[in-house]
């Protein structure tokens, strides 16, 4: 898939404006749009937005976009997507091993702002969680 996308763009002249920057920035737009289908569906209308048809065929392209994204923004600056992947789940076992309990554990709510990230200025820095 990534040499097809690389042929298509590659077709169209397209490597000019496929730099990091615009890749990064494109591939944000398609993840918002996703975003945007399930924005005011309930848990449960969101569980099920693949039984209907029309919702099925958006969410099915814009993963196809952001997928696309993905693969060229690593063809241009040469990641393997899937040993990025398989590294970060080999981090993530060690960083979370089953069982865990804790402060540590994805989704663990924070009780005061500076254990959630706030500096003493009110800015914020994220710790680390991400597609964990």
């Amino acid at each position: 898939m990534q040499r097809r996308l690389a042929a298509f763009a590659a077709a169209r002249d397209w490597g000019p404006y496929h730099t990091p920057k615009n890749l990064t920035s494109a591939l944000s737009v398609e993840a918002a749009e996703l975003v945007e289908i399930f924005q005011w569906l309930t848990p449960e209308q969101s569980a099920h937005v693949m039984e209907d048809p029309d919702f099925a065929h958006r969410v099915r392209d814009e993963v196809a976009d952001v997928l696309a994204y993905l693969l060229q923004f690593c063809e241009v600056l040469g990641v393997d997507a899937l040993e990025a992947l398989a590294d970060k789940i080999d981090r993530n076992e060690q960083r979370y091993p089953v069982g865990a309990r804790g402060p540590a554990a994805p989704g663990r709510i924070k009780s005061t702002p500076a254990a959630a990230g706030s500096s003493a200025d009110g800015s914020s820095h994220t710790d680390g969680h991400s597609a964990e």
